[in-house]
């Protein structure tokens, strides 16, 4: 127990003859200019935010306890910068190698480097990048030469598997946007033979890690196939239905995916933009608008919208909120007449 005693007359006496130490350490700041202090150590935290850790150990420690991270029902783990931690990892193990390339330069390390490089990149959908830091790691015999060798094999089916079908390219590429294939049977085929492909890896890695990355390349083959219909849906025959069929076919294959939400939004979109080209095609105000149609594609679009806006805690949350309001906004335009909302 801590007694507080009264101050006798000789320690008052000392105490004004010689300043305490944390006084004298509290008036630096006010020496050097005000706020110096807080200012250096802002800056100093952040261009350590994403600089070297303190050592490999740490960084390896921190992507092997999220290895095993089921990230197709879950988003996938953040650091305390709020980054993805498989790319934090990445760039922190990148960082390592440059500041302690004196210290590990005997090579000691490698084999633990690219070991964890590859699981960092294989979450990051570089799957080919991978399987070569997986053989890197496997050419020294060792505890991670097994392992390796499992990475590198999985990796590579899952790349060639990929290598099937049609592909999504990034829209503000230099190299320009091809056409989409017009040939829809090809395509359809094409993705379905993908998801066998990636399917049949599931049995031999029914036990490991990579049955969630296999399941997430079988959810975005299912949305590349939706995708592809609802873009050529005015160059194929019945294309409206068929790729209303395909988002809906996304939203319940995938139900428990962390995408779920996601899904249910696209298919409330679609209903709605559904609804918004019939008005365009009959307006409200004519006779060959059919209050019952519009009625049938406004009621789906509103239940979705309502559905996903009831979820908290997520951003879809957000975004099905403001676009059920805009979307009844425009139903206000709608003459009550002939739409009872």
């Amino acid at each position: 127990m801590i007694v507080l005693r009264p101050r006798t007359a000789r320690a008052s006496r000392q105490a004004r003859r010689s300043p305490p130490l944390l006084l004298a350490l509290l008036a630096l700041p006010l020496a050097f200019g005000p706020g110096l202090g807080c200012q250096t150590f802002s800056r100093k935290q952040a261009e350590a935010e994403y600089g070297p850790s303190e050592g490999i150990l740490e960084t390896v420690a921190v992507l092997r306890r999220h290895v095993p991270d089921d990230t197709y029902h879950f988003p996938p783990a953040v650091d305390f910068t709020g980054r993805n931690v498989y790319r934090a990892s990445l760039l922190r193990l990148e960082n390592l190698e440059r500041a302690q390339a004196d210290a590990i330069r005997s090579g000691y390390m490698d084999p633990v480097l690219a070991f964890a490089k590859a699981r960092a990149l294989e979450r990051l959908r570089a799957y080919d990048l991978a399987a070569q830091h997986y053989r890197e790691a496997a050419r020294l015999p060792g505890a991670l030469r097994e392992p390796a060798l499992e990475g590198a094999a999985v990796n590579e089916r899952i790349a060639s598997a990929l290598g099937v079908g049609l592909e999504l390219v990034d829209p503000l590429s230099d190299a320009g946007l091809e056409p989409l294939p017009l040939d829809a049977e090809r395509v359809r085929l094409e993705l379905d033979d993908r998801v066998d492909r990636l399917s049949s890896i599931l049995p031999d890695v029914r036990d490991d890690h990579y049955r969630w990355i296999v399941q997430e390349e079988i959810e975005r083959a299912d949305e590349i196939r939706a995708h592809y219909f609802v873009e050529m849906r005015f160059a194929i025959p019945s294309g409206h239905l068929i790729a209303l069929q395909e988002l809906q076919r996304v939203a319940t294959r995938h139900g428990s995916s962390k995408k779920r939400l996601g899904h249910l939004l696209r298919l409330a979109d679609y209903y709605a933009e559904l609804s918004r080209q019939y008005i365009a095609a009959a307006p409200a105000e004519g006779l060959r608008f059919d209050p019952a149609r519009f009625r049938e594609l406004s009621d789906a679009a509103i239940q979705l919208y309502e559905v996903v806006a009831s979820h908290d805690g997520h951003p879809e949350k957000l975004e099905a909120a403001r676009s059920l309001e805009a979307y009844l906004a425009f139903t206000l335009g709608i003459d009550a007449d002939r739409f009872d909302r």
